[in-house]
């Protein structure tokens, strides 16, 4: 079962992967959401129905109360020290991740530490968020907000070891007016965005 879960998780990265350089090369706009011929995003019941048991939600982003919700989990073939380097620097998402750019990280810190705040685009949108938990090489939890305005998302990694590999888990709930338009719009944006973010972190955390 380990080798064919191992296998699929392999094609899995590959087409994303594939896709991301053909975006690059067709010179497609970086915040691009495309996904391969069959890809199934998950609909939010089902991601509510497969969410991490062990995230630490703050108050008021309890996931069965969100307006708008997304789970995804990848298994790296990597040490969950090394994937962190990898998710901690920021500035560099743009160099892998397609859906993120103009990465700022407040207060001149080099990496995202605790109690953090960034300034970045996503999903199209500048936003600004703060880092709200911070357990080295293991969890990392921020709000996500427009400047200026109360937190209306919040995001979170979990990294277990799994052998010598890492079970990557990220987690979102989102609240509030903009959250629930973006449900009735689009509701598997958010999914589909973070399984891309999996895929080439995947992808960039094995590269030799």
């Amino acid at each position: 079962m380990n080798h064919i879960t191992t296998l699929l998780d392999t094609r899995r990265v590959t087409a994303a992967s594939l896709l991301v350089l053909g975006l690059a090369h067709a010179g497609a706009p970086t915040g691009s959401l495309a996904h391969p011929k069959g890809y199934t995003a998950m609909s939010m019941k089902d991601d509510l129905a497969h969410r991490s048991p062990d995230i630490h939600w703050p108050a008021g982003f309890e996931p069965a109360k969100a307006d708008l919700f997304a789970h995804n989990d990848l298994i790296l073939n990597a040490c969950c020290e090394w994937v962190w380097t990898h998710i901690v620097d920021a500035r560099r998402w743009p160099t892998w991740y397609p859906n993120s750019k103009d990465v700022e990280i407040q207060g001149g810190d080099p990496v995202l530490r605790n109690g953090t705040v960034f300034r970045w685009t996503t999903f199209g949108l500048a936003i600004e968020s703060k880092m709200h938990e911070y357990v080295l090489n293991q969890r990392l939890g921020w709000y996500g907000y427009a400047p200026g305005t109360n937190p209306s998302f919040y995001h979170s990694w979990y990294l277990e070891p799994t052998g010598t590999m890492c079970h990557v888990g990220m987690d979102e709930a989102g609240i509030g007016k903009d959250a629930a338009r973006l449900r009735q719009s689009d509701e598997t944006l958010m999914h589909r965005g973070h399984d891309l973010w999996l895929a080439t972190l995947k992808w960039v955390a094995e590269a030799k």
